[in-house]
Order: C-alpha cells, then sequence, then structure tokens
C-alpha cells in the first residue's frame, strides 16, 4: 500500500513539474503586437459595471481621459447597479466636462442570479463600438491601455483578447501573497490560449468584438451562473471560433486593481470563481479543474503521510520540490512581466500555503450560497 501511495504522488506531482515547465516555456512564446500598427478604422466601446464604487470610480475615469487613444475613437458606458453611495452622482459630474463620450446607464434594484452579466449586457445593447471592451470600477488603467488593445485587435482580429491584470502596489504581506496568486492565474490563463485551450481570463481586462457576442448569444445558458461573465463568454466564443482568442502580453496594457484587504471579501470573491468549474462544458477545461485540484490536494496527502510515518522525510521532500521548482520559475516569469519584482520573494509562502487554499475553495463552493456588493446573489 505505501509502494502504491508513493508512487501515486510522485506520478502526479511529476507530471505537473512537466505541466508547469510547459506553461512557463509557452508564456515565453507569446507574441507581442508590433509597436508601429495604425489603430484607425476602429471603434470601442469601453464597459464599467459598478456598484458602490465612490471611492474608486474618478480615478479610472481620469485615466480614461489620459488616454493615448483618439478620443473620438472610443467611448465609456459606466453602467450603476442601485449603488447606495455617491458612485452615480460622481458619474454625472464628470460627464458634465468629460473629453471623451461617456454615458452613466441607471439599472433597477431587482434580484439577479448575476448582477455583473445583466449590466454587461445591457450596456452591449447600446454601446455604439465595434469592440467592447470591459475593467471594474477599481481599476487603473494606463494611459496606453486602448491603443495598445485596438493595435492587437487590428494586427490580428481576434474574436476575443485576454489583457493582463495586477494588483497596485503591495504595502503588507497579504498584498504580496495575492499578486503571487493572481499572477499564477493570469500566467496559466495566457499559456492556454498559446496553445488554444482557453481556460482563465479576467473581466477587469477584456476586449471582444460585439457582433461576435451578439452571434454566440451573449450570456444565454449561464445566466443563471453567479460569476463567470468573463470566462464562460471566453469558453462560448472560443467554441464557435477556434483559434481567434488571444493573450495581449504588453506591459502597456496591464491593469491594476486593488487587492481584497478583508478577509470577508476575499473569501466571497475566491468562492464565487471557484464555482465556476462545476458549470464548464468543455470536457478538458474540466479535467484541467480536477487535475490542478488533485495536485495541490497530493501535496496535502505527503505532508499528512510523512507526519504519519507513511513517507520518509526525503520522499515528503521530494514531492515538494517537484511540485514547487518548476512554479517558481514559472510564477517568476509572470511577476517580472507584470512589474512585480519584489512578491517573486514571496513565491515559496504562497506554495506552502496554496495547497490548503485550492482544498478549502474547491470544498468550499458545494454550499452555493454567494454575495456580490453587499447583496445576496439568488
Amino acid at each position: 500500500m505505501t509502494e502504491v501511495l508513493t508512487y501515486l504522488l510522485f506520478g502526479l506531482t511529476g507530471s505537473y513539474a512537466l505541466f508547469t515547465l510547459a506553461l512557463g516555456v509557452l508564456w515565453g512564446k507569446i507574441k507581442v503586437p508590433r509597436a508601429g500598427t495604425s489603430t484607425r478604422g476602429v471603434r470601442l466601446s469601453v464597459v464599467i459595471p459598478v456598484r458602490n464604487e465612490a471611492d474608486n470610480i474618478l480615478h479610472l475615469l481620469h485615466d480614461l481621459a489620459a488616454q493615448t487613444l483618439a478620443h473620438e475613437q472610443y467611448e465609456v458606458l459606466v453602467v450603476d447597479d442601485a449603488s447606495t453611495d455617491a458612485t452615480a452622482a460622481l458619474v454625472e459630474r464628470w460627464a458634465r466636462q468629460s473629453t471623451y463620450p461617456l454615458r452613466l446607464i441607471r439599472l433597477p434594484d431587482s434580484p439577479s442570479t448575476s448582477p455583473k452579466k445583466r449590466a454587461i449586457e445591457t450596456a452591449i445593447a447600446q454601446a455604439n463600438g465595434q469592440l467592447i471592451v470591459t475593467t471594474d470600477g477599481d481599476c487603473r488603467v494606463p494611459a496606453t491601455w486602448l491603443n495598445t488593445l485596438a493595435r492587437c485587435y487590428l494586427e490580428t482580429r481576434p474574436k476575443l483578447i485576454s489583457g493582463p491584470v495586477t494588483f497596485t502596489p503591495e504595502s503588507t504581506l497579504t498584498d504580496h501573497l495575492q499578486t503571487v496568486e493572481f499572477s499564477s492565474l493570469i500566467g496559466s490563463g495566457a499559456a492556454s490560449l498559446a496553445v488554444g485551450v482557453p481556460s482563465m481570463c479576467n473581466g477587469a481586462n477584456l476586449a471582444y468584438e460585439k457582433a461576435a457576442f451578439e452571434e454566440v448569444g451573449g450570456y444565454e445558458g449561464v445566466r443563471h451562473i453567479a460569476s463567470g461573465d468573463d470566462e464562460f463568454l471566453m469558453h462560448k466564443l472560443a467554441t464557435r471560433y477556434p483559434g481567434q482568442i488571444v493573450f495581449l502580453k504588453e506591459a502597456g496594457a496591464i491593469v491594476r486593481t486593488q487587492p481584497h484587504r478583508q478577509w470577508r471579501q476575499f473569501y466571497r470573491q475566491r468562492k464565487r470563481w471557484a464555482s465556476k468549474w462545476k458549470h464548464y462544458q468543455n470536457p478538458r477545461t474540466i479535467a484541467l479543474a480536477v487535475y490542478i485540484f488533485a495536485c495541490n490536494a497530493s501535496l496535502i496527502v505527503a505532508l499528512g503521510t510523512g507526519l504519519a510515518g507513511v513517507l520518509s522525510g526525503w520522499q515528503v521532500l521530494g514531492i515538494a520540490l517537484l511540485k514547487c521548482a518548476p512554479e517558481w520559475f514559472f510564477i517568476g516569469r509572470v511577476l517580472w512581466f507584470l512589474q512585480k519584482k519584489k512578491s517573486i520573494g514571496f513565491i515559496p509562502l504562497v506554495q506552502l500555503l496554496y495547497p490548503f487554499y485550492v482544498t478549502f475553495f474547491g470544498l468550499a463552493v458545494q454550499k452555493p450560497q454567494y454575495e456580490w456588493k453587499g447583496r445576496k446573489l439568488v
């Protein structure tokens, strides 16, 4: 029995080591758009779903005013989902003196399983741009953001562009831990796109053709799911348009959002994210989610059996190194690109905590109750 367990754990972590090394190699091979590509001939609609973002929304609107893309080439639609603070008033005030087209769309305070999908669909129905760009109300975007997205679109003509996302400057240990964990998700999603197997993306930095969104029926079939306004749409588009989903690996397109400073907020967000895997339709995506869960759980099993004397200390160390060394190589490369060099030193601590984190949330989503911005999702 001990030999079988040993072979199983080494086999699983060994395959994971090869898998992670492959991710690192694929990450390094992702191409970037040519700097000289013209952006003429494309119009963008930036969609920002918000609820109670009075502390953040003006920073984002200011960033959008500083875009290097010609202001007549984009419009901004802020969709306010019944905010109870001054979000809507601040947007209206900014719109009166905005140098770019800006509209506020108010949504009624009515129950919804996925209010973010409802907000995005409402905005897209009113959007004039051929390329829909989404981000969140608490994000900060560089001046080159829209110009870089437009260049990527005109050069490669994809149906969907997944952009890089990271956190604003870190000030605490938990900030760095979130940065490391989040970078692994961004890098994994990018690497999977490089081989034509879309798995993850982030709605804080996403662009897709309005016509393609309408062609696949928007969120039809997934509106009842609390999360997934980004990934489920990507999967639908990838099925309809194989090979036409790309990752934009360029520093000028990095969007920054705020790390969670409260455990309750972090827990609720990650629980919503983890809940998506049960609804995946693509067998490869489902298999990948189960595989990642199993590989992380294997390290917990190795530690537990090591403490129980079933495995030797050297065997446990070997399993841990097989899993962690390639991860350091891969995550370190992604952090370097995201301009988060200081966070690289926190990778070992994340590697120690992550197996417990993945296992915990894998079990937590079995109780399907979610909350977003103070509202329970029905």
